[in-house]
């Protein structure tokens, strides 16, 4: 019995889905343990936040020229600057993964009322838009990928796309927000 993602985009979506966020809830929440990853020098730790910043900048921008580049009907491009951008999210989040299992989350060094006013707040959207992205961005890039472009018309790539790529720049943005808050505010 042959199996082909192409016919079981939901549930290889799911199954995706679930495995990614285990992790990124595993890596935070601590039950990942950081012996199963090398150690590196504390100047490396210390630049992540600093590079994952810049992927960000760079996937905003690969998302923006995405969605204008199918607006104007250029599907290589589109498809391109929006495997870039799937590319960069996935070197963020191999990173961050990287960081905060082997020294845990950062915490806030501002004063507690911009922790609980503005940093908080921003960091609660970011998260819970990069969560509802996730399984969106697995199946719009399901979709696309065991797909001809003759085909993705009669999916439901774009609807869902549009969503996705909104939630995902919002993402970006705020993930940037709380860069800021934490590495150049204060």
């Amino acid at each position: 019995m042959e199996l082909r993602v192409r016919d079981h985009v939901p549930a290889t979506t799911a199954v995706l889905t679930l495995v990614s966020l285990g992790l990124v809830f595993g890596a935070a929440l601590g039950a990942i343990p950081d012996v199963l990853l090398p150690t590196a020098p504390q100047p490396l730790y210390d630049a992540i936040p600093h590079v994952n910043a810049v992927i960000s900048t760079v996937a905003i921008v690969t998302i923006v020229l995405g969605v204008r580049a199918i607006r104007r009907g250029d599907v290589d491009r589109h498809r391109a600057m929006m495997l870039t951008s799937v590319v960069l999210f996935a070197t963020f989040l191999v990173l961050y993964l990287y960081k905060v299992i082997s020294q845990g989350t950062q915490e806030f060094p501002g004063p507690p009322v911009v922790d609980q006013w503005v940093y908080l707040p921003t960091l609660a959207i970011h998260i819970l838009l990069a969560i509802v992205c996730i399984p969106l961005l697995y199946y719009v890039l399901l979709l696309a990928l065991t797909r001809p472009v003759s085909q993705i018309y009669g999916t439901r790539h774009k609807r869902i796309g549009r969503v996705a790529a909104a939630l995902w720049l919002v993402s970006f943005v705020l993930g940037n927000v709380v860069y800021a808050l934490l590495y150049v505010v204060y």
